[in-house]
């Protein structure tokens, strides 16, 4: 008899030990449990230690679908959970087909991060919320890329993000969740559309070459053109400046030559204290005989002979001082 209620007495202990560890629950950093009595919501368990009635109170299954990468490939594991994560998380869920404004179909693949800002509602308002949110985000996808075409769909990524980041947060605010980001990983068009693109940039990027080739031999020319009107222009200020200096030259030459005839006429005037007119007059007589002297086969003799009387008179009078006359024949 002692030994069986030793027993009981065990039973009873373990019995209540165990309602006690199973009413002791430990809530990680971040995290939140909610916690049902008798199917209906009580309260909500926050970081830290927290005691629960056991078996009235349970904490509440969520269904929750999480990516796993494993070679390139992309595995999804569907697991009921219990704790919330609060952080921000990542959902890569997988690439769609969607058909551009002008009939082109691609493959789109994104990515959402969100955040669980109400615990409540992330349980209550949703039956599945990784699964809503790869369902509003692959929607929106489709009616934001529906109304591009494809040109556009591959250059303005950033409009697209921003327009399902405002579309998917406003639509999953019900659900206690705030959207941070959607990021459009990458787009894939068909093989036949890649080989037109390709030929598209290949013919643009020998265009560009090919006008920047013309753009370096017009530079080229001009710049040729350039330096011959540089050097003909330097050629002729060269000589311009030339000219200038001669002519400069010249005129100080003949400046010179006309003071120096000048200071001649001025010691002949004041050493023979003559008519310089008269003497003038008779030197240049004088120089045209002796030019015409040179010509053996003409003589020269004045038209009468009273001018001959006068000739003779007068150069006896200027060349007296060197006691020679010439004589008539």
């Amino acid at each position: 008899m002692t030994e069986a209620v030793m027993i009981v007495i065990a039973a009873i202990g373990i019995f209540v030990i165990t309602l006690l560890v199973k009413g002791i629950r430990i809530v990680p950093e971040q995290s939140a449990v909610m916690i049902e009595r008798l199917g209906k919501f009580r309260t909500q368990l926050n970081p830290g230690l927290n005691i629960i009635i056991p078996v009235v109170d349970k904490p509440r299954s969520v269904p929750w679908r999480s990516t796993v990468k494993d070679g390139g490939q992309k595995f999804y594991v569907v697991s009921n959970i219990s704790n919330l994560d609060l952080r921000e998380q990542v959902y890569d869920f997988p690439s769609q087909s969607v058909i551009t404004r002008d009939n082109v179909g691609i493959q789109v693949d994104a990515v959402v991060y969100f955040q669980i800002t109400n615990p409540q509602k992330a349980v209550y308002e949703i039956s599945n919320l990784p699964m809503a949110l790869e369902t509003l985000t692959q929607t929106t996808l489709r009616n934001v890329i529906g109304e591009m075409d494809l040109d556009d769909t591959l250059t303005s990524r950033e409009t697209i993000n921003a327009s399902l980041v405002e579309t998917i947060d406003s639509a999953a605010q019900a659900w206690g969740v705030k959207v941070n980001r959607v990021e459009v990983q990458d787009i894939m068009p068909p093989q036949d559309v890649q080989a037109a693109m390709e030929q598209q940039m290949k013919a643009e990027r020998e265009r560009r070459a090919r006008v920047t080739e013309a753009e370096g031999f017009k530079r080229a020319e001009v710049l040729r053109a350039e330096g011959d009107r540089d050097a003909r222009i330097a050629l002729a200020d060269g000589e311009r400046e030339a000219a200038i200096r001669e002519a400069e030259g010249n005129a100080q030459a003949i400046e010179r030559l006309a003071e120096a005839e000048k200071a001649k006429l001025q010691r002949v005037q004041e050493a023979l204290a003559t008519d310089t007119g008269d003497y003038l007059i008779g030197m240049r007589y004088m120089e045209t005989l002796d030019q015409m002297a040179g010509n053996q086969n003409v003589v020269w003799m004045p038209h009468s002979a009273t001018d001959l009387g006068s000739f003779i008179g007068g150069y006896k009078s200027l060349l007296g001082a060197a006691g020679k006359a010439p004589e008539a024949t």
